[in-house]
């Protein structure tokens, strides 16, 4: 069918359906995929494409959302099943954690979680490693509404994970929930992406007839008063239900499973002007890691602007000067680099960069990468075994829900538990006998701040605000942005104390610093600490001996004698 039009109109009810002049309307193919039909216009798809192209790069990414029941012992299988299925992004529900933090799970995949009883509800959102210094800010509204704010390359992405009421709760609960998952859209900016992953406890139904504007015609069964809400609210944001646009068998579109009732009550929300991003949508099955409730899955392409990629911050091994072997050779290797000379030049510039260079080429490198993640040391080939033939039986019960294949599911999961309680227990137990020696201090302090540093929301301060709230990403926004506030900080005018008159100055002449006095500040200093800004750690001071002290005894003098 070809419907022509003298005007360009775009369909937001469909993602990349538009009619335009002398063109033809796309009809819906197999597999969710948009095939069109009719003579392509100037201003079709593939020219949109190309124009695209000219302006920037794509960033693929997978986001998700499952209600897992408990997030009690499943941290690290979800971990392996989000790399598996390469999932980015996962709003999880019913998680029953108390408490509002963020922890790693395992694989480099990070939880940002919130709940207020740990024996119901409960929202999250998993987060891959590539993507946790992206937070820019996390909003924990209640144990059934949270969001995240991304910064993906200058493009801005809200994940939202909600757990609408089921359906006997009370209608006063049920308004609350919608009241604050209102509240949370309304305090996103228009221009930023917004993508919403829920259980809502709610069928949209098949088809959408009078609501074509919201959904596609590929729901599961019914409408409830429940689905009716979730198109109310997808009608009020101008959102789209993701599941519903793309034609898929039953077996890919039915989230909830229980007993001998199927339905779709999880869902995946956007923005209808952004639908034209999102190319695909499904249920993965075959998983085991929660019981009832399957992951929904959509693929979305952001256009994001060409930024320079940023290096990988790569640290000398300072740390090797505890050896005196290494102490050695770098004291020959820094002699030689200096023309056999004992004494350090007396300028400051020339012994620095001899003393990095000498550095990094005996010394060596880090990779710049973080080092593996030890929450999940537990995760052995007996624990992975088990969890595998768990997920071959669950699939097994799936397709053929017999009482046997029920019991040897249930059989597995009890199996799963105890392997993976054992796994921890004698893990655990290494860790403790390693941290009763003298050498498991320092791993006693490496784990602290590891935990503390993995409970924090935000990693690093990447951007700012302007006076209106907006969120500025480009450098040169962020200047200018620095300084305004400067200028109207250092220029505001405030109570000035009076000075007092007739205060007489003291002149005397400062005593050099001698190098007994040198010797003793390098010693009375701590190793280990972190560098300043010349990349030099007081190791190296140390390992020069004297030749250190008296090239640090004249630098210091020489600033003295500047200063007066």
């Amino acid at each position: 069918m070809r419907i022509v039009s003298t005007n360009f109109i775009p369909d937001r009810s469909r993602p990349g359906l538009t009619t335009t002049a002398i063109g033809a309307v796309d009809l819906q193919g197999a597999g969710g995929n948009w095939a069109t039909v009719g003579r392509r216009s100037r201003g079709g798809r593939r020219v949109r494409r190309q124009r695209e192209k000219r302006k920037g790069k794509s960033v693929g990414l997978r986001i998700g959302t499952l209600n897992v029941g408990t997030m009690t012992g499943k941290g690290r299988e979800l971990a392996d099943v989000m790399e598996r299925r390469k999932v980015d992004i996962l709003c999880v529900q019913e998680s029953r954690w108390k408490g509002s933090k963020a922890r790693s799970i395992g694989a480099g995949f990070k939880l940002f979680y919130y709940g207020v009883d740990s024996k119901r509800n409960g929202v999250g959102v998993v987060l891959k490693e590539e993507f946790v210094r992206n937070v820019l800010e996390v909003k924990r509204v209640s144990d059934r509404v949270m969001s995240l704010k991304l910064e993906i390359e200058g493009v801005m992405l809200n994940v939202v994970s909600g757990y609408a009421p089921q359906v006997g709760c009370e209608l006063e609960e049920k308004e609350r929930f919608w009241s604050e998952l209102d509240e949370v859209m309304e305090s996103i900016p228009t221009g930023e992406r917004v993508v919403i992953g829920a259980d809502f406890n709610g069928h949209v139904g098949e088809g959408n007839t009078g609501d074509e504007e919201v959904m596609g015609k590929f729901g599961v069964k019914e409408r409830n008063l429940e689905g009716q809400m979730v198109v109310d609210f997808a009608k009020r944001m101008d959102m789209g239900v993701v599941n519903t646009y793309f034609q898929k068998r039953e077996e890919h579109r039915v989230t909830y499973k229980s007993g001998g009732r199927s339905t779709q009550v999880d869902y995946i929300l956007c923005r209808r002007g952004n639908l034209k991003e999102i190319s695909d949508c499904k249920v993965v099955v075959g998983e085991s890691v929660a019981r009832q409730h399957r992951m929904v899955v959509c693929r979305m392409t952001l256009m994001v602007c060409k930024k320079k990629r940023s290096e990988i911050e790569k640290k000398t091994k300072w740390w090797k000067l505890k050896k005196e072997e290494c102490c050695e050779e770098f004291r020959q290797k820094l002699r030689q680099a200096l023309g056999g000379q004992v004494v350090l030049p007396d300028d400051w510039e020339t012994t620095a960069e001899v003393i990095r260079e000498t550095g990094r080429k005996v010394l060596g490198v880090s990779s710049g990468r973080r080092k593996e993640d030890k929450e999940t040391w537990w995760w052995n080939e007996e624990v992975q075994d088990s969890i595998q033939r768990k997920r071959l039986a669950k699939k097994k019960w799936d397709m053929d829900r017999t009482e046997e294949n029920r019991q040897e599911y249930k059989e597995l999961q009890r199996r799963v538990k105890r392997e993976v309680s054992k796994a921890k227990q004698k893990a655990y137990d290494e860790l403790y006998t390693r941290l009763d020696t003298r050498e498991g201090e320092k791993d006693l302090y490496r784990l602290a701040r590891q935990r503390d540093r993995d409970g924090k929301d935000v990693q690093q301060v990447r951007v700012i605000k302007d006076r209106d709230g907006r969120v500025l990403t480009s450098e040169e926004s962020v200047q200018r942005r620095w300084k305004e506030y400067f200028e109207e900080l250092m220029n505001e005018e405030n109570e000035r104390e009076k000075r007092v008159e007739g205060v007489n100055s003291v002149e005397q002449k400062v005593d050099k610093i001698r190098k007994d006095e040198v010797r003793k500040a390098l010693k009375r200093m701590k190793s280990g600490k972190a560098v300043g800004p010349d990349d030099i750690p007081v190791e190296v001071w140390k390992c020069l001996g004297e030749a250190a002290v008296e090239f640090l005894a004249s630098l210091f003098n020489r600033v003295l004698e500047k200063l007066q």
